[in-house]
C-alpha cells in the first residue's frame, strides 16, 4: 500500500509543477539582488463585471492565446514583476505566477 500512496503523491506534485509552468517567463525588471522593492509593484484586480465572466485570466504567456492556468477576482492583490504589451507578469501568492490584462490591475504603487 506505500509504493502506491507514494506515486500517488508524486504524481500529484508533478501535476502542480507542470501546472505552473509558463510558456513565456516573467522577468524581473531589474536584477533582484539589490533589492526586491525596487523590482515590482503591488496592484489590485478591479473593474470586473460582475455580470460578466466575473474573474480575470492567469495565463502562461502575455496574450488570449496562451492556456489559462488560474483566476483572480475583484479585490485580489497581485505583485506586477514586469510588463509586455499591455499584460502584467503577476505573482499571485502561493507561489502562483503568470501574465495577466493590464486593463484590469490599478492602484499600482512601486
Amino acid at each position: 500500500m506505500r509504493p502506491i500512496l507514494m506515486f500517488a503523491l508524486s504524481l500529484a506534485a508533478a501535476t502542480t509543477a507542470s501546472a505552473q509552468r509558463l510558456d513565456v517567463p516573467i522577468v524581473p525588471y531589474c536584477n533582484q539582488a539589490t533589492t526586491e522593492a525596487a523590482c515590482s509593484s503591488v496592484g489590485t484586480v478591479m473593474g470586473l463585471h460582475p455580470n460578466g465572466d466575473g474573474f480575470l485570466s492567469v495565463r502562461t504567456g502575455p496574450g488570449t492565446n496562451y492556456r489559462k492556468i488560474d483566476e483572480l477576482q475583484n479585490g485580489d492583490r497581485v505583485t506586477i514583476i514586469n510588463g509586455q504589451g499591455g499584460w502584467l507578469g503577476v505573482e499571485c501568492g502561493a507561489g502562483r505566477s503568470g501574465w495577466a490584462d493590464g486593463n484590469w490591475i490599478g492602484n499600482r504603487m512601486s
